[in-house]
Parts: structure tokens; C-alpha cells; sequence
């Protein structure tokens, strides 16, 4: 017996935030589960963190994640942010 499979496509967005809206932004991110992978980069392109979110993972795994992400924050004005989410 073969077993059943769903197909999913990803797909990508690219969102330009300030330094100051970085860790808010990935929070919303976060909390709306589709999102599959996270690049940062600043804004020469650069890639400066990238992180995969797993289904079932919970925020606290994510504590150092987010604490990284705040002092990048702290330190770059503007930056890009892909993301890759995953659509069934």
C-alpha cells in the first residue's frame, strides 16, 4: 500500500524593515506558522542571520534566536528580510 503524500510549494517575499522594527517583524513572522526559513540581510545584501522555523516548535527554542536578532537590531538601520513560507 502506497502512502499518501501532500505536495507543497514554497514560496517568497521580501520585507525592508528599520533596525528598530527587526524584532518585531520576526515575531509576527514566527507566530504565523507558514513561515518555513528566515534570512536577514543588511543592506548591501549581505546575509547577516539565517534561521529555519520547524512545525511544532515552540517560542522558547527560539529565545536565543530572538535575543541575536535584537542586537543585530541594535546595531544595523535597515535591512531586508526573506521569507520562505511553505503553502499545502
Amino acid at each position: 500500500m502506497a502512502k499518501k503524500t501532500k505536495k507543497t510549494t514554497k514560496s517568497e517575499e521580501t520585507i525592508k524593515v528599520s533596525g528598530e522594527n527587526l524584532l518585531k517583524t520576526v515575531k509576527e513572522l514566527i507566530s504565523q506558522g507558514n513561515v518555513r526559513h528566515i534570512t536577514i540581510k543588511d543592506k548591501e545584501e549581505k546575509i547577516i542571520i539565517k534561521f529555519p522555523l520547524t512545525i511544532g516548535v515552540v517560542g522558547v527554542v527560539f529565545l536565543p534566536v530572538l535575543a541575536a536578532v535584537g542586537a543585530i537590531a541594535a546595531l544595523i538601520g535597515e535591512c531586508t528580510i526573506s521569507v520562505q513560507r511553505s503553502k499545502e
